[in-house]
């Protein structure tokens, strides 16, 4: 990893904090069995951990969808150099496979994406990314990984990049979480 970038900035090193509900809750939501949503259904077969997002789709025409996307995993030291947003929906990711990844989000400074926050969330947890919030594409560790996403889909665009001027820098996961 170079130790400056091609306009002479030392890219910037982004520590790797857990996933909470509480730390992620400017971005959206962590989707993960909550204990106080738990409904016996099915004759008490079933535990339904309820309503623990809320998809968001704008627009005409609109649809929100279930797709999986497969990640593969990303190689560490990692930099950051770009943060994307979708605008009229929300998109969540939750993993199938129950194996750890990170999620990175970064606040909104007039229209462009701010410094990144790195979080490590276990295989049991997912997130919805609220509309509108600044966050890295999938980001998988370790070994190729499938996710469950629910997004907005329509005939049009839905989607803004941001790209930085300085990379930031994620040391391997465990480093520092």
């Amino acid at each position: 990893m170079p130790e400056t970038t091609p306009t002479g900035a030392a890219p910037i090193r982004l520590p790797i904090r857990p996933l909470t509900k509480a730390a992620f809750s400017p971005f959206g939501t962590v989707i993960e069995a909550d204990p106080a949503t738990m409904r016996l259904i099915n004759s008490g077969a079933t535990e339904r951990y309820h309503a623990l997002a809320e998809a968001e789709a704008v627009g005409e025409g609109t649809h929100v969808i279930i797709n999986i996307f497969r990640g593969s995993p990303r190689a560490f030291p990692y930099a950051v150099t770009m943060m994307e947003r979708h605008p009229l929906g929300s998109q969540s990711f939750s993993p199938i496979d129950n194996r750890p990844w990170l999620v990175v989000v970064a606040e909104d400074e007039n229209g462009r994406a701010g410094m990144p926050q790195v979080f490590f969330a276990s295989g049991r947890q997912g997130v919805n990314y609220r509309r509108n919030v600044w966050h890295h594409p999938l980001m998988t560790v370790g070994a190729v990984s499938d996710f469950l996403v629910v997004d907005r889909s329509d005939p049009g665009g839905n989607l803004e990049e941001f790209f930085y001027d300085t990379p930031f820098i994620i040391e391997a996961p465990g480093a520092s979480a």
